[in-house]
């Protein structure tokens, strides 16, 4: 896998600013990046290559997008024709020279800006957690940001703005695993061929207008001496050749555009026309068009494939993976130009596995096989999808599914229906109400749709920034639809209980026998001493707490087999929202879910179930009309055993045209996860904070007890390292450190002195005032 580089990452994370929860919130209207030092000045012409999406406050001039205020306004709100942004895009403002502080009061705010104060409220800034903007320093050393280790004083600093076009296109793993100081940022500014001339063959008229005259011999003469090339007499043409061909010494140069290929779009164009008829095979690699026809072969072959038998689908997608894996190591599969390539990597994991069908004797071994490792299937199925953007790519792929995953999927949905018939499925009458409650300080996060495939994906995160989940599994109730399975994961099922499912297989209070509503579930929660905290609301951390969060469900109802692209965003905003629990002091969050869901572009299978049987029809599921009988499996209803729901027998639905469907009996509806995570713990240290002495904005702080080891910082948050407002010492032989704040207007801040063990964790804290009381 290619790294990114320093301006990959810090795309990466603008338009992570805009990642919003369609629970809570529509889509901002902007992302606000305000720069007071217009330090990210020297890198904005380059990162409006890679976003597009980007506009900047300034004099105006439409062909950079950059312009005043109103015209910012007029531009965000997709009214000027010369601005296009896409509707599904959030567009990104940057405000040199401006601070957020600027925006915040109209009083104080500058004529030219007030047009832009309300986008703070409709839009979402992109600012460190502590609410400052993000100097390059802070991206570079900030855990939100890159989080490389690099010195902290001017000469550094200085070096490292100095150089920040050279910066913007290293890769981030060359900056890892080091202390950075200033002769690291100056080597960044020593001449490099390859890099300049990569620029010039990407730009060539700009980079001749930046250069001097002597800088522009000096490239020559480098070039010609070094590369036997003559830049003024042979051109970018013949320069694309001799790059792509990659013999030595350009193999070199072709190394380095394969790091940052997005630094240099118009590379591929120049790459394109430079193409030679002479063309070797071990050089195939080098050309878009190449890689462009074989992404057509495949795409052919993999559309062919929707006719074949399983067995034969399979061993053709082995010989497609033998082919066209190796373009996945391609410069253009980083530039995004081989998705199907990728797409062959998961049809390939999923043929394999899937040629063996999931077995088990009962329901427990069913389950057993399942959540060790059957769900890789389906994850490999949604990896698939998601790897691709195009219809003609969408329904390749999907033709490929239909052949290798939709009969394992029918499999297992029969095998699991007929263990059923032998076994029954638990209802009310089989949970424990005291299995589901939880202890004070415990909040539990209901996500919508949470199936087993993805919580796994949000487990591997959470280990990736250091938690410890523990994860479980637990049957659905039936049949698998909301009304009827979320109650039965929530700590109020004593005083629910179920009289007929009706039309909306919804049960009713234990108390009263009233239809069990939304209000009325929350008021359960809240009799019982629950917390009700919407998206954004943290509560007290004291107490018990019940929230929601997700969007699953919804995005799969919507997007039918287009789910897949959004799976990965939903789980970063699940990460998020455990994390800000977590750090408004929750001690743990128990993740539950009401059902999974079956998921198949190109639709579901279609059986018939007459209306005049049913009461009620669902895509999966159904009310049976009296003492009719149907055809299909039935099953006892969760909330009462005595009632029976019709479920759709296999993957099928009742109704045509369903890519996702839940309410019947599969594997990847019925069984779904139980996750519970509690926040990192602190080292036990026997040591605290003795005293704080303030003697201006310098803190001198001495501990007691065993200091070895530890590090003092002073932050506005405890457990959050981006809140710091100044580097962190080490506490000396004497159990002293000293820490001097920098910034004259923090003085007055309520903030804490923390005490970090070696792995950066908080052991201790002491509140205090910067500057003294």
């Amino acid at each position: 896998m290619i790294e990114p580089t320093v301006i990959e990452k810090l795309v990466e994370s603008l338009r992570g600013a805009a990642r919003f929860n369609p629970n809570d919130a529509e889509r901002p209207a902007v992302v606000l990046w305000p720069d007071q030092g217009a330090q990210w000045q020297p890198v904005i012409t380059h990162l409006r290559q890679l976003a597009p999406e980007l506009l900047t406050y300034g004099e105006y001039e439409p062909e950079s997008r950059i312009g005043p205020a109103i015209w910012l306004r007029t531009a965000i709100d997709r009214v000027l024709p010369e601005v296009e942004i896409a509707e599904d895009v959030t567009p990104i403002m940057y405000l040199p020279g401006v601070s957020r502080q600027a925006l915040r009061t109209v009083e104080e705010c500058p004529d030219s800006l007030k047009p832009l104060v309300e986008l703070q409220y409709r839009g979402m800034c992109w600012t460190q957690k502590n609410g400052k903007d993000w100097t390059v320093e802070a991206f570079l050393v900030s855990d939100g940001g890159i989080g490389l280790d690099v010195a902290r004083d001017d000469a550094t600093r200085a070096a490292m703005l100095g150089a920040l076009g050279e910066l913007a296109d290293t890769p981030v793993h060359r900056l890892r695993g080091r202390h950075l100081e200033r002769e690291d940022f100056d080597r960044l500014l020593l001449e490099d061929l390859p890099r300049d001339l990569l620029r010039w063959m990407n730009e060539p008229a700009g980079a001749e207008l930046a250069w001097s005259p002597g800088q522009w011999a000096a490239f020559g003469s480098r070039c010609r001496e070094e590369l036997g090339f003559d830049p003024e007499k042979e051109g970018v043409l013949v320069a694309a050749e001799r790059l792509g061909k990659r013999v030595e010494p350009w193999d070199a140069i072709w190394s380095r555009f394969v790091e940052s290929p997005v630094s240099y779009p118009q590379l591929v164009d120049l790459l394109r026309g430079a193409k030679p008829s002479d063309l070797l095979e071990d050089q195939s690699s080098s050309w878009p068009q190449n890689n462009e026809a074989k992404e057509g072969e495949l795409r052919k072959s993999l559309a062919a494939l929707g006719a074949q038998a399983p067995a034969d689908a399979t061993a053709e997608i082995r010989e497609l993976e033998e082919t066209h894996g190796p373009r996945r190591d391609w410069v253009w599969a980083k530039l995004g130009q081989a998705p199907l390539a990728q797409a062959l990597r998961h049809l390939n994991q999923l043929a394999e596995s899937a040629s063996t069908k999931l077995g088990g004797a009962s329901l427990a071994e069913l389950a057993d096989r399942y959540t060790a490792g059957g769900y890789e299937i389906d994850d490999a199925a949604l990896s698939a999808v998601a790897a691709v953007k195009g219809a003609a790519d969408f329904d390749a792929v999907g033709r490929a599914l239909n052949a290798v995953y939709r009969p394992w999927l029918e499999n297992a949905a029969r095998h699991l229906q007929a263990l059923a018939e032998e076994e029954q499925i638990p209802g009310a009458e089989d949970a424990n109400p005291a299995d589901l409650a939880v202890d004070a300080g415990v909040v539990i996060l209901f996500a919508d749709g949470l199936r087993f495939d993805v919580s796994q994906r949000l487990v591997a995160r959470m280990r990736e920034d250091g938690l410890e989940p523990s994860l479980s599994w637990r049957w659905a109730g039936l049949p698998t639809v909301t009304a009827t399975a979320k109650p039965a994961v929530s700590p109020v099922t004593s005083g629910i209980t179920g009289a007929s499912p009706g039309n909306g297989f919804s049960p009713v209070t234990a108390d009263g026998g009233q239809p069990l509503t939304t209000d009325r579930f929350r008021k359960l929660l809240r009799s019982a001493g629950y917390q009700m905290l919407s998206p954004g609301e943290t509560g007290d951390p004291l107490g018990l707490g019940w929230t929601e969060d997700g969007n699953l469900d919804k995005l799969g109802h919507d997007l039918k087999g287009r789910l897949a692209g959004q799976i990965e965003e939903q789980v970063e905003l699940l990460l998020e929202r455990v994390q800000s629990l977590f750090t408004a002091g929750w001690r743990t969050v128990r993740i539950v879910t009401d059902h999974g869901w079956l998921w198949l572009p190109g639709g579901l299978p279609k059986v018939d179930l007459p209306h005049y049987l049913t009461e009620t029809r669902w895509a999966r599921c159904a009310v049976v009309k009296g003492g009719s009988r149907v055809d299909v499996p039935t099953s006892p209803w969760y909330w009462n055993g005595d009632e029976r729901v019709a479920l759709a027998p296999g993957t099928a639905c009742f109704k045509a045209g369903h890519e996702y469907a839940h309410g019947g009996l599969s594997p990847q509806e019925s069984i779904v996860p139980l996750i519970t995570v509690a926040a990192s713990p602190a080292v036990e240290q026997s040591v605290a904070i003795k005293s704080i002495a303030w003697a201006g904005m310098r803190c001198r702080v001495r501990v007691d007890g065993d200091g070895s080891g530890l590090r003092i910082e002073l932050r506005t948050k405890v457990n959050d390292r981006a809140t710091a407002l100044c580097e962190a010492r080490e506490v000396d032989s004497s159990s002293n450190a000293s820490l001097l704040v920098e910034d004259e207007e923090s003085e007055g801040t309520s903030a804490v002195v923390v005490a970090l063990d070696v792995d950066g964790r908080p052991v201790t804290y002491m509140a205090t005032i910067v500057g003294g009381q």
